[in-house]
């Protein structure tokens, strides 16, 4: 067999060289180089009768003439992963999943793998872990896998291989940073290796309808590791969030062609493994026997779920030249924005306090409905005086000082008057047509309206 050739191509400006260099040549930048297969030549030339060929097996067709039926899915029997999904699995889909090491990942995938295999032929190859290991975690977690086929290889064309022959309907590669194949001689996990393995088992699930479930590593910076390229040729992608000192994990949709990105599924890491938990707000929101002050509920929408979540703050007089802004949970820069209306508007200043801000539970909001009630935290840490028993908040402040909408107001109050919050104070434009049974709607339209709503409800 005659052995396959192989080029090295800038990342930055596409030149192509014969051999790794640490600078490339043409534009000068530094550890760009990144090797690639070479086409044969005249592999991808066609004459016009074949290009006549393809064309009628591939017709144009109007959009309207093309029937819409839905995908159909297969559930992994755990509610809270096939919430995250859209679903469930879809045949042919490629997920890739990713998260710190130790979270969970294996864990919850070798679960869902048990479940799966007692209806459908799965495969779980292991690039990370001996059989003996995982039939370990397996008999720690009590999971009926004994129609679970394992593989522990990491030489691709073996795995394509035992894809064909076995002809799996749901297949786990863990991870893709440890497969490499005999095409580069790169190192696994290298880019080349990355992208080119994806590839490969990406097409090998478009062609034979199994669905593959890759885990992949990530970076310090919490991102997944590898080229970018990784993640739009996947179907799926999901982040598992969470501290590792907590027993509480968060696995979020980030890209999912099959259904709604940004859905937010919670487990409870336990003895026998990952369990879904139905009540999630329970989890972030801190339990006080009293009202006590820097702390303010708000209720997030994350995907199709509502959930409500509690900010604390604490301000501190400063002992340095420039006074600290941590926040932990919501964007940094978006506290010294809030900070800056709310001295300019409601007149309150933080210049030479210390102002720390926390979301409870390791969850991490990024939308700006949280801003309102980052700024009743902060001003009832100022104050050193507790918010109003059973308030409720959300809205956006814009640097005018005004309170914009926020998306699906209703769902929101729903959630809260459900979970027996009270009172709500909301922008005007989400006050619901129909009153909610046994809650107060408090409407401002400008943040010092609302702090003067606020010393009304004291």
């Amino acid at each position: 067999m005659a052995k396959v050739k192989t080029s090295y191509t800038c990342s930055d400006c596409g030149a192509i060289a014969s051999r790794w260099t640490g600078q490339c040549t043409s534009c000068h930048q530094w550890n760009t180089m990144v090797e690639s297969v070479v086409e044969a030549p005249g592999v991808n030339r066609l004459s016009n009768q074949q290009y006549k060929s393809l064309a009628q097996t591939a017709p144009v067709l109007s959009l309207t003439d093309i029937e819409a039926v839905d995908v159909p899915r297969f559930g992994t029997g755990i509610e809270e992963f096939d919430r995250v999904l859209g679903g469930g699995l879809v045949a042919g889909g490629v997920v890739l999943i990713g998260g710190d090491p130790g979270i969970g990942k294996s864990t919850l995938l070798l679960q869902a793998l048990a479940n799966i295999s007692q209806v459908k032929n799965t495969l779980y190859v292991s690039g990370e872990e001996s059989g003996a290991q995982i039939a370990l975690r397996a008999r720690r977690l009590a999971v009926e896998a004994k129609d679970l086929k394992l593989q522990a290889e990491i030489q691709l064309e073996k795995i394509l291989g035992t894809l064909e022959s076995l002809k799996p309907e749901v297949a786990v590669i863990d991870s893709i940073q440890t497969i490499y194949s005999d095409a580069l001689s790169s190192a696994p996990g290298s880019v080349a290796q990355v992208r080119e393995c994806a590839a490969q088992l990406t097409r090998m699930a478009k062609q034979s309808g199994v669905t593959i479930i890759l885990v992949g590593h990530v970076t310090k910076e919490g991102a997944l590791a590898g080229p970018r390229v990784l993640e739009h040729i996947v179907d799926t992608v999901l982040y598992f969030e969470g501290d590792t000192q907590s027993s509480f994990r968060l696995v979020r949709a980030i890209k999912n062609r099959f259904g709604a990105v940004n859905e937010l599924g919670v487990f409870a890491m336990t003895e026998k493994g990952l369990k879904g938990v139905s009540n999630p707000s329970a989890l972030f929101l801190s339990q006080h026997d009293t009202q006590v002050p820097g702390a303010c509920v708000m209720v997030t929408q994350e995907g199709t779920r509502p959930l409500l979540v509690e900010i604390q703050a604490l301000v501190d007089t400063s002992h340095l030249p420039n006074a600290r802004r941590l926040s932990v949970g919501l964007e940094q820069n978006r506290l010294a924005m809030l900070l800056a209306v709310l001295h300019r508007h409601a007149g309150i200043a933080a210049f030479d306090q210390d102002v720390f801000i926390n979301a409870v539970g390791g969850v991490k909001i990024s939308e700006p409905a949280a801003d309102l009630a980052v700024l009743l935290a902060i001003n009832s840490s100022m104050r050193n005086k507790p918010l109003p028993r059973g308030l409720v908040v959300f809205g956006e402040v814009g640097l005018a000082g005004e309170i914009r909408p926020a998306p699906r107001g209703q769902e929101r109050l729903r959630e809260a008057a459900k979970l027996g919050f009270s009172i709500a104070m909301i922008p005007k434009s989400n006050v619901p047509k129909q009153p909610i049974e046994g809650m107060t709607i408090v409407a401002v339209e400008r943040i010092d309206e609302a702090f003067n709503r606020l010393r009304e409800l004291d």
